[in-house]
């Protein structure tokens, strides 16, 4: 069995062209700290074994490296203060999670907590991409509900402002 997950294929939605848009160096840092992610919370490897395993695959030359040894060794160094900030806003405990949707949650909450130029918006959304490609069929709405309850405890003055202009936009 591969020890790290694989994006799913998914089909083309109508209207979509064949080209698919080249991922960013960003989006294959996630991916490749996600699959770095399960690994470690399968086997609890030694953080600097699962680097090298990251440093082997396909997509390491072509990913923001920097941002992939934050995301793996930060989620890794600070798991449990992470699983206390998603777990209050999950319905059962972290435990039970699947290794996938523990792994794009830890993610997701690491860079709504650490990566301040990423906005909190963007991080949901790329969190909520990961859990489409390597997640089950509705481990994206989940990522999504609880990243976005817990976004609000870590940035409340960016989800404030974002909902206030929404709300503002609103036709009444």
């Amino acid at each position: 069995m591969n020890p790290n997950p694989t994006p799913k294929s998914r089909p083309q939605a109508a209207g979509q062209s064949g080209a698919a848009r080249p991922k960013s160096a960003r989006r294959r840092s996630r991916e490749l700290a996600l699959q770095g992610l399960y690994e470690w919370l399968i086997s609890r490897a030694d953080v600097g074994v699962v680097m090298a395993h990251m440093r082997e695959q396909d997509d390491h030359g072509r990913c923001d490296t920097a941002h992939l040894d934050a995301l793996l060794q930060g989620c890794i160094a600070q798991v449990a203060d992470l699983d206390g900030v998603i777990a209050p806003h999950l319905d059962r405990g972290v435990a039970q999670l699947s290794p996938v949707e523990h792994a794009v949650l830890l993610i997701g909450t690491y860079e709504l907590r650490h990566c301040v130029e990423v906005p909190y918006r963007v991080a949901i959304n790329e969190a909520v991409e990961l859990a489409k490609a390597f997640g089950g069929t509705d481990g994206h709405k989940y990522v999504n509900g609880v990243l976005d309850k817990a976004a609000a405890s870590l940035r409340p003055d960016e989800v404030a402002a974002q909902r206030a202009a929404r709300n503002a936009s609103r036709p009444t």
